[in-house]
């Protein structure tokens, strides 16, 4: 197989009929970070974990930003084609049927960019902590894409009404979106794995 762009982890399935997990890491994490996170959520699942190419101040990143919560919208459309690419590449070399995407912060932006300018790359989403990644994106036409949005109550670097922004976006673009508020701050919580797991085991 040719080598792919993002240096990454690759877990093939056990069970070849679940979806495969894209594991998206936040800021300062790696291709290693949500790989246990992934096993939790969905066992015996295929997990495909790239790590960011931005870097700030020596992070990791999947793209660059001006200022806590304020982003480069035009790195974030270069960043999630990059990655959009990556996906395609790494379905074709790995034999996989397109992914759910589970992001952490800054890899739930990058996830929800990727829903948002490059439908079809995806087949669903987990968005912990996710923001609005690009203020005007062109008209998306998603089929009915499942999206779980996990907010923090009590996040001091998501505001509520942007997060409710992303939902609607999503919805907008055809999505089937599902946006829960959890008593949280901006880290993951263990409530987080309790919804995640029963949303992708299809519980709901």
């Amino acid at each position: 197989m040719a080598a792919l762009s993002f240096q990454h982890r690759f877990e093939p399935a056990a069970d070849p009929a679940l979806p495969p997990l894209l594991l998206l890491h936040g800021t300062g994490g790696d291709e290693d970070d949500l790989l246990p996170l992934g096993r939790a959520l969905l066992p015996g699942a295929a997990l495909l974990s790239p790590r960011g190419q931005v870097l700030e101040g020596g992070a990791p990143r999947f793209f660059r930003r001006l200022a806590e919560g304020v982003f480069d919208e035009a790195d974030v459309v270069r960043r999630a084609g990059d990655l959009a690419a990556f996906v395609t590449a790494a379905r074709a070399g790995y034999g996989l049927a397109a992914p759910i995407a589970v992001g952490f912060s800054n890899g739930a932006n990058i996830a929800a960019a990727l829903m948002l300018l490059h439908p079809g790359v995806l087949s669903g989403a987990v968005l912990l902590r996710a923001m609005v990644p690009v203020s005007a994106p062109p008209a998306a036409r998603l089929q009915g894409e499942p999206v779980l949005i996990l907010s923090g109550r009590m996040d001091p670097i998501v505001p509520a009404d942007n997060a409710a922004g992303l939902a609607a976006m999503l919805r907008d673009a055809g999505a089937a979106v599902t946006h829960e508020v959890l008593p949280a701050g901006h880290g993951l919580s263990q409530a987080d794995l309790v919804r995640a797991t029963a949303w992708l085991a299809g519980r709901d």
